[in-house]
């Protein structure tokens, strides 16, 4: 008896291939036919359009980038290059309290909004309308969507620095209740910022309460990441004890020179949490920061470079106190004049950053500034940084357990249904790459690059990005949460 070849779209040879989990690498083929894993074994007797040779490189789920300001970018430039040269398959959008959607502007959006472009990119007024035009699109990437605290405040309050009234609760969770209903996956807030500092935690609880009846989640970035951070750690847990919601705090960090050498006990906070209740985090591999600049935080003890000012473009990769000097005024002078503008913050210590990013309960995400003229290089090299500096050059972790933090670990907190593993029947979200070359071009100085090593990356099946450029394919879309996994491979959230 001759047994019949089986048939597949592509088939890739050779692969060591870490299936998300952790778990480690196995010699495999894979199978890929209408967008999903048909096969994993040895396929020799397999026939396929198209044969990829992996020659013993690594093939993984494609990445998930859970920390994303890409709302109107995955509209607006769907090409989506910073990411799928990454070996980014799906991206989280609508974090920190800002989301493109639901949103209907009375005039220019209040920082941190301005973050995702102009008052024209805002043009969705419900959350169906977001989904509608992202599939419109046609992203590289797919594309899952958190809704923003912030944005709801702006739209049924006339001014951000109060609490909202009951009614206007009221109208903030009747959107919430609309996008819940179109598949978002939960709730973010920016509680640090002016826009929504004035909102009691009470005000938050009472949002959060419809995401449990949803299987949603709550995502913060906290109150503060400086010297009250357990105090601000502590109010997010309470937002989801009282919802009964799984928690994850945005971009972890031990933000200003004071708090250095704390993620010990931000750590065992964290882990102390999660004795009683699902809490988890995410966090970029580097000791910057970046976000619109804040006056509050010009003190003169660290160095703050400036991306972006709308007055004073010309100013743009100089350091604020560059700039007073220039300008014969204070640093605080200085950043009030610069406004609105954005900046990177040189406010981490390393040991921090290696302690929280090799934590079991730490996924990576960018918080990459797409709209940015001089971004920060997370949005360009985030991932690649991980798996060529972190785990190849400074053995901080091994490569499966940084490929779980990416995927697997993401798919199941988020609800991303049959992706972020490579088993049989789920999505065919793949990236290959070469564990040896892998690493980030992305520089401060030169933050555009696509990473080094990345070899191919597969969205539902289709090869979009191959030995450094864009094959011209775009097969994402959006999509919509699915059951949140309350157990990872640690047995917790």
């Amino acid at each position: 008896m001759h047994s019949h070849p089986e048939a597949a779209d592509t088939l890739i040879i050779d692969a060591q291939l870490y299936d998300g989990t952790g778990a480690p690498p196995v010699e495999r083929d894979v199978a890929v036919r209408d967008g999903r894993i048909v096969a994993i074994g040895n396929l020799s007797n397999w026939l396929a359009e198209e044969v990829i040779e992996a020659n013993g490189r690594a093939l993984a789920p494609g990445f998930i980038d859970v920390h994303t300001h890409d709302d109107t970018h995955v509209i607006r430039a769907p090409q989506m290059l910073p990411k799928i040269s990454q070996g980014v398959t799906t991206v989280i959008v609508g974090n920190c309290g800002i989301s493109a959607s639901p949103v209907a502007l009375k005039g220019d959006p209040p920082d941190p909004m301005n973050l995702l472009g102009e008052r024209d990119a805002f043009s969705y007024p419900t959350f169906a309308a977001y989904v509608d035009a992202v599939n419109a699109a046609r992203p590289a990437v797919n594309v899952g969507a958190l809704i923003g605290h912030t944005a709801l405040r702006n739209n049924q309050m006339d001014r951000l620095d109060r609490a909202a009234t009951p009614q206007e609760i009221e109208g903030m969770r009747a959107q919430l209740e609309e996008a819940l209903k179109n598949g978002a996956l939960g709730l973010s807030s920016g509680l640090a910022y002016g826009s929504a500092f004035a909102a009691p935690t009470e005000e938050v609880m009472a949002l959060a309460e419809p995401l449990a009846a949803a299987g949603a989640l709550y995502t913060t970035h906290m109150r503060t990441e400086f010297d009250a951070i357990l105090d601000a750690m502590d109010e997010a847990y309470r937002v989801g004890r009282h919802a009964s919601v799984p928690v994850v705090i945005s971009h972890l960090k031990c933000a200003g020179p004071s708090n250095w050498g704390r993620s010990t006990e931000v750590l065992k906070s964290l882990d102390g949490a999660r004795r009683l209740q699902p809490v988890g985090c995410d966090c970029y591999p580097y000791n910057r920061s970046s976000s619109t600049l804040d006056v509050k935080q010009v003190t003169g003890d660290i160095d703050i470079t400036v991306t972006w000012s709308t007055p004073h473009p010309e100013m743009a990769g100089k350091l604020v106190k560059e700039i007073a000097a220039e300008w014969g005024v204070t640093q605080q002078e200085a950043a009030r004049r610069l406004q609105p503008a954005g900046a990177v913050y040189h406010n981490m210590s390393e040991e921090d950053v290696r302690r929280i990013l090799s934590h079991p309960a730490s996924m990576v995400g960018s918080d990459g500034l797409p709209n940015d003229p001089l971004p920060h290089p997370r949005l360009w090299g985030a991932f690649p940084r991980v798996l060529g500096h972190y785990v190849r050059d400074a053995a901080l972790l091994p490569l499966e357990e940084a490929i779980r933090k990416m995927t697997s670990l993401s798919a199941r907190r988020y609800g991303l249904a049959q992706r972020g593993e490579a088993h049989i029947g789920y999505h065919a979200d793949l990236v290959l790459f070469d564990p040896e070359r892998v690493r980030d071009a992305a520089t401060f100085e030169k933050p555009q690059q696509p990473a080094d090593g990345i070899d191919a990356v597969w969205v539902n099946g289709v090869l979009s990005y191959r030995d450094g450029q864009p094959t011209g394919e775009r097969a994402g879309h959006f999509v919509a949460r699915g059951v949140a996994s309350r157990v990872d491979a640690q047995g917790v959230f």
